[in-house]
């Protein structure tokens, strides 16, 4: 990636960065409009966990890594330490795929 591509991302997420707090009193926004904004962020986590975990390339990526990442939903939930859940995901997918799991 050329360097002027990489300075000119950088200053306009520091541009974006500095609006929130300048803006923060000038602009008011509709209620309906401040919920779905809300509700936003999660929608995109989870479309980007879904596509993450379901795809591969343009395929499907096969059973072991959704079930790992199923194992890890389950611990995290459950509070466990970050480092069991990810050990614990991996472990998961790593056996499955040994056993032929695709």
């Amino acid at each position: 990636m050329p360097l002027f591509t990489v300075l000119a991302l950088a200053a306009g997420t520091f541009a974006l960065r500095l609006a929130g707090p300048a803006f923060r009193d000038r602009l008011r926004l509709p209620a309906h409009l401040q919920e779905l904004l809300s509700v936003a962020a999660p929608v995109l986590l989870v479309a980007l966990l879904a596509t993450a975990t379901l795809t591969e390339g343009h395929g499907f990526a096969g059973w072991a890594r959704p079930a790992g990442v199923l194992v890890a939903g389950v611990l995290a939930l459950r509070r466990l330490p970050f480092p069991v859940v990810v050990v614990a995901a991996a472990a998961t997918t790593a056996l499955l795929r040994l056993c032929g799991v695709a």
